[in-house]
């Protein structure tokens, strides 16, 4: 028991400190390449972004604000479901929006300064290749706190409130929000460039986004065939904690009983497996392929209704 409430623990203090990372990434995405060069993109710090080019607000305390009030909402219509995660998120990137824009301004010399005086890592007239690089550093970001069962409210939290009273999807309330957002800064700047850098960095945010949850969630597929296999079949199962199938199979060339074992693990965890067979059996014949979806425990939880 014990062990088990340790384990627990260290799942959570992880989670913690890689949600931290991703919100690390997100933060310098906007502190050394988007603000400066002025780019925005969809969700609540788009909106911070756009008062902040109007008016000169900082930026984290309009998604702080922004924030606290959509959570506030959320707590009274949908109840107090939302995890703590997605408050801690919030007040941490709250603080990496404020240090690390403090640390680039402050300690970045560059030729090139921006209108307000914000230093161009990559030089003046590199927009889009600033485009490119911050919003691939949110996304990276983004995808490391989902990764941990992490969130940053935003946009997310107006979804869920208006798909609990209308009949709309809840990724398709997410674009309505993000399109309207990004639509938005051509009132600040009257250069549709600007909105096209936007919706640039929507698309390449969301492409990296499924990239890394989706490399993180990838599967495999063994099937093991040797006269040893209760014993590979013991440490898989006491190495790398998967559960392991064993098959009554027949040899059909030689006609012999055979046991193949069959094995889900995470791709990650290919190169310990095919390590620990040959080990154990070098002359074990090993199969590995590619699964789309594995659901249940240890792997994805299956979301259907």
């Amino acid at each position: 028991m014990q062990t088990l409430e340790k384990a627990k623990v260290m799942r959570e203090v992880k989670d913690y400190l890689y949600i931290t990372l991703g919100l690390i990434s997100y933060s310098l995405g906007w502190a050394a390449f988007l603000l400066p060069y002025q780019i925005t993109t969809g969700g609540v710090t788009g909106i911070g972004a756009i008062i902040y080019y109007a008016t000169g607000f900082p930026i984290q305390f309009s998604y702080f604000i922004v924030n606290a009030l959509l959570m506030t909402f959320a707590i009274k219509i949908l109840g107090p479901k939302f995890s703590i995660k997605t408050t801690y998120a919030i007040f941490m990137m709250t603080f990496l929006l404020w240090i690390l824009q403090e640390l680039v301004n402050t300690y970045v010399t560059v030729p090139d300064l921006s209108a307000d005086g914000k230093p161009l890592l990559l030089g003046a007239g590199q927009d889009f290749m600033a485009c490119i690089i911050g919003s691939a550093m949110c996304g990276i970001g983004l995808g490391i706190v989902f990764n941990y069962n992490g969130s940053t409210g935003g946009t997310d939290i107006i979804a869920a409130i208006v798909n609990k009273y209308k009949d709309v999807s809840l990724g398709r309330m997410i674009m309505i929000c993000d399109v309207f957002i990004i639509a938005s800064c051509y009132l600040v700047f009257y250069d549709i460039r600007r909105v096209i850098f936007g919706f640039v960095t929507l698309f390449i945010i969301g492409m990296v986004l499924d990239w890394i949850v989706n490399s993180a969630r990838q599967s495999v597929q063994f099937f093991i065939f040797s006269q040893q296999y209760d014993e590979i079949a013991d440490r898989i199962i006491k190495e790398t904690h998967r559960g392991v199938t064993v098959l009554n199979g027949t040899g059909w060339y030689s006609k012999n009983d055979a046991k193949v074992l069959v094995v889900l693990a995470k791709k990650r965890q290919s190169l310990e497996i095919f390590r620990l067979v040959k080990t154990i059996d070098p002359k074990a014949f090993i199969s590995q392929s590619s699964v789309i979806g594995v659901y249940g425990e240890g792997f994805d939880q299956l979301k259907v209704k």
